[in-house]
């Protein structure tokens, strides 16, 4: 009997991914958002210790596109493995559960719902182009937060900050972060403008729609 309750257990969480997933796949519309939980080790870990505002939120280390052609869906963003690229959203979905991370699917209001073609058309002039591993703003290569913010960029949904690299336990700048430009000979840019995905996702000009846990 316990070997049938465990059996009916995990058939019962098998199906529940698997619509959680598939009402994800269905509710995801051209032009929306989406954002990647971070990881708490490595670059992923660096990132969320910068940039996280709030203990009791999700911290994320990625985002991009989503792009409806006909009948498929498609993500655009740019990744530090392929620079920007467009991949099928259902690849995407695939890989970050993998990792057992947590997908949220974010929207623009009604108000600048107007905005999404056109930022999906400006997104797919910037792919091919390399990842920006120095995250300096430049015209030659995005990183993902950056990516988003500049196909949005005409209509003014996301802001170009102050960035930072402060950890805000040490109050000193993050030991990953000097490690990690003095392995590229470069200044840690404190203070220069850019973005991040825990930055873009507090915009007042979106809203969550849907979670993937």
């Amino acid at each position: 009997m316990k070997k049938n309750n465990i059996i009916l257990v995990a058939f019962n969480l098998v199906f529940l991914w698997n619509c959680n997933t598939q009402n994800f796949y269905k509710k995801a519309q051209n032009g929306d958002i989406v954002f990647v939980e971070a990881k708490k080790e490595n670059l992923s870990g660096a990132i969320s210790r910068v940039t996280k505002t709030n203990e009791n939120t999700t911290s994320y280390d990625h985002t991009a596109l989503v792009e409806v052609r006909g009948k498929k869906k498609n993500i655009l963003h740019s990744s530090g493995e392929n620079g920007s690229e467009r991949i099928s959203l259902k690849t995407f979905i695939k890989k970050n559960r993998k990792e057992k991370r947590r997908i949220d699917l974010y929207r623009l209001k009604d108000t600048y719902k107007n905005c999404t073609d056109k930022a999906i058309q400006k997104a797919n002039t910037m792919l091919g182009k390399p990842y920006n591993w120095l995250y300096i703003l430049n015209e030659n290569a995005y990183y993902c937060s950056d990516f988003v913010e500049r196909a949005y960029r005409d209509c003014h949904i996301f802001e170009l900050k102050p960035m930072t690299f402060i950890n805000p336990n040490t109050k000193t700048t993050d030991e990953y972060w000097i490690e990690f430009y003095q392995s590229k000979n470069t200044k840690v840019p404190e203070g220069k403008l850019g973005c991040n995905p825990n930055g873009i996702s507090k915009s007042d000009k979106i809203y969550k729609v849907f979670s993937l846990k």
